[in-house]
């Protein structure tokens, strides 16, 4: 008798992920196309974003979770292809909307690799000032520049817009390797690499040396974890692997080396984790944490020694200090109902990724004994709190470091307790409708707080054209060695030409200074502006951004910066040089010195 063909031809069991996948991105490319961003609240991107923009990561979560919960086995190639998926709609969504970059730091980013592009070298202090410790850590920048030479456009701001996509991609090499040196269970690993992009909101993923810095820390953290591994038997008949571990040796120092002229804080992190995986009974190799620690030492005692110079006083002070470096500090309290709400939300999805760990971690004994290395380095990025307060970011930086053990542990919490860890099937006697739906519920939960979190500013982060073109104006008109001044940083081209331009910020001053500002606007300023030697001129920009981030942060109100721009244009000692929708800029007579 000929074989009888297969129930399903192959196609059929691609079908509906195929379906849902291309449902999934039709529906978010037609929400992108109708969604105005002209006019965002407090919610940011949240409020704006057409309704099946949210229809298209239900249908994206239900179809991920379809292809590993699902009565028919996939193909092994769609829960990456999911995966992917979500990385488009969360992170590129707003390059898609905006026509300008997010973040007023990936403009500043932009303007050092200006300054190396238009110097040709790194320079210090002397001629920089503060802005010289970023050619101290000039990796990430360097490789930029070279990148702007090699595509031929004249600044990043041509493609850093699309970086958080880049980067996030960059992370799921190193993530799969971490996790699949635990398990073999393709349902728990990518449970938890969409656990770790849903949970990944604190905006570290931008145009910068830590986006860059962090892959590779995960880089380090898979190399170490799958070939540092002490061996499990003493046969003296086993082949000699001294030639491959001189192989990955190399690959590390070279890891090690790029995150070290790169990023402050990541080597630190990094030395914190291999130290505990060396108190792991199975990493007792002492070349990852020795060569980290000598690199690191290296790096500091030389390239980065003005800088620590400088600030090591203020660092030391900040050891044990843990209340004030978690503390966010003036200017960074979040206000109206909007930035409430949506920090909230982030920090709830933070709470339950952490929550789900904890559940995991209890869960799955099996589990927590074979994979113990990964629970060492969900936990080693704590001690950094009492390090210091990184600029009241280090809560963030902490949750960052922490996500990606954590994201193992709380997919762990949301899978049926399994017989082996190389299980693909659902165990039979564990089998049933809620091991279906409730992990289907939290993933759902988790995609759609995402948005929030992630996009919750974007009513601070965006800078429309406008506004680019109003700074872009000042700058053209501007003398080498003249001072732009503005309410605080939060606007495109803020450091723009900073080698040969100066920049004031006054809410960066102490809340007194700023009080006289708003008793006499014009009087005040004119005098923090009146030590420019002229031909240098000094300006005065107002622009959207800085209404936002002053507004939302609990800087100023919009009656009081507007207070401060009608006692400017009404003052004989300013003139008008540039407006339009998004903002104003005043110069200040040469009378008026």
């Amino acid at each position: 008798m000929a074989d009888l063909p297969p129930a399903h031809p192959w196609y059929h069991s691609a079908l509906w992920p195929a379906l849902g996948l291309a449902g999934a991105l039709a529906l978010w490319a037609y929400a992108v196309r109708h969604t105005d961003v002209g006019k965002l609240d407090d919610f940011g991107l949240v409020t704006a974003l057409h309704p099946t923009f949210w229809i298209a990561l239900v249908v994206l979560t239900a179809g991920f979770w379809s292809t590993l919960a699902g009565p028919r086995r996939r193909h092994p190639a769609w829960a990456p292809a999911y995966v992917v998926g979500l990385l488009v709609v969360e992170r590129a969504t707003q390059a898609v909307l905006y026509p300008t970059p997010l973040y007023a730091w990936a403009w500043k980013h932009d303007a050092v690799i200006d300054h190396l592009l238009t110097s040709g070298r790194l320079q210090s202090a002397d001629v920089l000032g503060d802005m010289a410790v970023y050619d101290q850590w000039p990796g990430f920048f360097a490789a930029q520049a070279a990148l702007v030479r090699l595509l031929g456009v004249d600044s990043a701001a041509h493609f850093m817009a699309w970086w958080p996509l880049v980067s996030s991609l960059m992370l799921l090499l190193p993530l799969l390797l971490i996790y699949r040196t635990f398990t073999e269970d393709r349902r728990l690993v990518w449970t938890a690499v969409w656990l770790f992009c849903v949970g990944n909101w604190v905006g570290q993923d931008y145009f910068s040396p830590q986006s860059v810095a962090f892959a590779l820390h995960l880089g380090v953290l898979a190399v170490v974890l799958r070939r540092y591994a002490a061996p499990r038997t003493s046969d003296p008949r086993a082949p000699d692997d001294r030639p491959r571990a001189a192989v990955w040796t190399v690959v590390l120092t070279l890891f090690v080396t790029a995150i070290v002229i790169t990023h402050q804080l990541t080597p630190g992190m990094l030395v914190i984790s291999l130290a505990a995986l060396f108190l792991a009974r199975r990493y007792r190799d002492k070349v990852p944490v020795v060569t980290t620690v000598a690199l690191f030492l290296a790096w500091c005692l030389t390239a980065a020694l003005p800088f620590l110079s400088a600030t090591m006083p203020d660092m030391l002070r900040s050891v044990g200090d843990i209340g004030g470096n978690v503390e966010t500090g003036y200017g960074a309290t979040p206000t109206g109902t909007g930035a409430i709400v949506t920090s909230w939300v982030a920090r709830l999805l933070s709470a339950s990724v952490i929550l789900l760990a904890a559940l995991g971690v209890w869960r799955q004994p099996v589990l927590r004994h074979r994979a113990f290395p990964l629970l060492l380095l969900a936990l080693a990025p704590l001690p950094m709190f009492a390090a210091s307060s990184y600029g009241s970011e280090m809560i963030f930086r902490v949750l960052m470091f922490m996500l990606p053990g954590a994201a193992f542990f709380a997919a762990a919490a949301l899978l049926p307790q399994v017989r082996t860890l190389t299980a693909n099937e659902l165990n039979p006697r564990t089998r049933g409708r809620r091991y279906v739906w409730l992990p289907l519920a939290a993933l759902l939960a988790g995609t759609l707080a995402f948005v929030p979190s992630y996009s919750g500013k974007d009513r601070i982060s965006y800078f429309p054209p406008a506004e680019v073109r109003l700074v872009q104006e000042v700058f053209d008109r501007a003398p080498d060695g003249s001072l732009v001044v503005a309410a605080d940083r939060n606007y495109p081209l803020a450091y723009a030409d900073y080698w040969r331009v100066d920049h004031y910020w006054f809410l960066d001053d102490a809340r007194e200074h700023v009080e006289r500002i708003l008793a006499s606007p014009a009087a005040t300023l004119a005098s923090d502006m009146s030590a420019v030697d002229p031909p240098a001129r000094a300006y005065l920009v107002l622009s959207q951004g800085q209404y936002a981030d002053s507004e939302m942060n609990g800087l100023l109100t919009k009656a009081q910066l507007d207070h401060i721009r009608a006692a400017v244009a009404a003052s004989p000692l300013f003139e008008r040089v540039a407006a339009n929708d998004a903002g104003v800029a005043y110069v200040l007579k040469e009378t008026a010195r």
